[in-house]
């Protein structure tokens, strides 16, 4: 960083930045948010099975199942602000994949304007809504 630090949050940033550097030159130019993308083109979503291995009933078979867990998923990621687009993103992709209706993810996301705080919605919507896309088709 080329100008002084202002504030002790800036200085945190300049001192991360100065070692991230040391650490490795190439890291002058990382970009999270490409690195991000890249992960997600990876493996953009799970399959139904792996998420219920994972995250679902099989282990407690009276337990939540995978839909569900996402859509609780979903619920934090927004309270927490949506900030984690690659996230929020992925959480819708494999709600859909686990059985969740797009009307179930869009109720989910607008019952946590009442914690999270409307701005805290709508950016979760519009991130769902790159996902979900504008295809009316309310069914899936």
């Amino acid at each position: 960083m080329t100008d002084a630090p202002k504030n002790p949050f800036e200085m945190m940033l300049a001192q991360a930045h100065d070692m991230a550097k040391a650490f490795n030159p190439a890291l002058e130019n990382f970009s999270p948010s490409e690195a991000f993308k890249g992960f997600e083109a990876m493996w953009p979503t799970m399959p139904k099975e792996v998420m219920e291995l994972m995250f679902g009933n099989t282990v407690n078979k009276d337990g939540l199942d995978a839909r569900t867990r996402l859509l609780l998923t979903l619920a934090g990621l927004t309270c927490q602000g949506a900030q984690a687009d690659t996230a929020v993103r992925q959480t819708v992709r494999h709600a859909l994949e686990a059985g969740a209706r797009k009307q179930e993810i869009v109720e989910t996301i607008g019952q946590m304007s009442v914690f999270a705080g409307i701005p805290a919605m709508t950016r979760a919507l519009n991130l769902a809504q790159e996902v979900m896309g504008d295809n009316g088709d309310d069914d899936k």
